[in-house]
């Protein structure tokens, strides 16, 4: 079974994961306003100024400017494929397709990652994990098919492979660099979010231009900035030294049944006999894949 350390760093990656599901909901809200790459720019660059005053010491200013070459590419192809990429498709597939639909879509990373694993990671994933994988797909499959898309949300589904893709890329990339814990968390997560973010918000006004803000929003993207980047990205990259890649997709796939509990009681979505089978599938298949010899 999973020895101390690997436990905690699961329950830390569930409140990871828990605080990004709350950010679907807060992300559709603010997205009647703001546009969406516009959005994600300015949640990802304040989230980054927010994080940056704990650089400030002497041990992290110190590690940051040791970082080897070989690092800093890393870090930057880190930061364009889950900041730039993935966020930013992430925030275009919601202002196009229902949240349900981009979780969906979402959670068909967990299989990349375990395949580039076997590969890029040599983490091959045992009997017992393949059979939580084939769990928690099948609970997807349950839970969201048949899924019936009107002819306008085509872009995006086009817009959320791309992100897909890169979630995968960026899972993998992210365990490489953390499983080596030559930088801290922190200093992986200000690097690559640094520029990851301001690449994305030049993009977005570039694009579709800053508008103002009413109060409302500027309140739900300084708590999506603070709270559910800075604060859970930092603590998502520290899971990342404990957990394998393909653990911590599967992980992060779990706000599957977390987004549908949320709708439920905050926006009266009730969830079948047909969902619910699919939830109690997906969350046995998230447990069964962390169960180590």
């Amino acid at each position: 079974m999973s020895n101390p350390s690997h436990l905690r760093a699961t329950l830390q990656a569930l409140l990871v994961t828990f605080l990004w599901s709350t950010s679907f909901v807060i992300i559709k809200l603010g997205l009647e306003e703001i546009p969406p790459l516009t959005f994600a720019g300015l949640r990802y660059v304040i989230a980054f100024i927010c994080l940056l005053p704990f650089t400030f010491t002497k041990k992290k200013i110190g590690a940051i400017k040791n970082i080897e070459k070989r690092d800093w590419l890393r870090l930057i192809y880190l930061g364009i494929m889950f900041i730039t990429i993935t966020q930013g498709a992430q925030f275009i597939g919601l202002s196009l397709l229902p949240a349900v639909t981009v979780s969906l879509l979402l959670n068909f990373t967990p299989v990349i990652v375990a395949v580039l694993g076997i590969y890029l990671l040599a983490e091959k994933p045992g009997l017992v994990q393949w059979t939580g994988i084939a769990l928690f797909i099948t609970g997807i499959l349950i839970y969201f098919f048949p899924v019936f898309l009107s002819a306008y949300q085509g872009l995006g589904i086009i817009v959320m492979l791309i992100g897909v893709a890169a979630n995968a890329g960026s899972a993998i990339l992210g365990r490489g660099i953390n499983r080596e814990a030559k930088l801290s968390p922190l200093v992986v997560t200000v690097v690559s979010m640094g520029i990851g973010s301001m690449l994305l918000l030049v993009i977005g006004i570039l694009t579709q231009g800053l508008p103002s803000i009413n109060l409302k929003n500027m309140f739900y993207l300084l708590w999506l900035s603070a709270v559910n980047t800075a604060f859970a990205f930092t603590l998502w990259n520290s899971t990342l030294r404990s957990l394998r890649a393909m653990e911590s997709s599967i992980i992060n796939s779990t706000m599957l049944i977390q987004i549908a509990v949320l709708a439920w009681i905050f926006i009266g979505e009730p969830i079948t006999w047909k969902e619910g089978l699919g939830m109690i599938i997906a969350g046995i298949g998230a447990v069964v894949v962390h169960i180590r010899k």
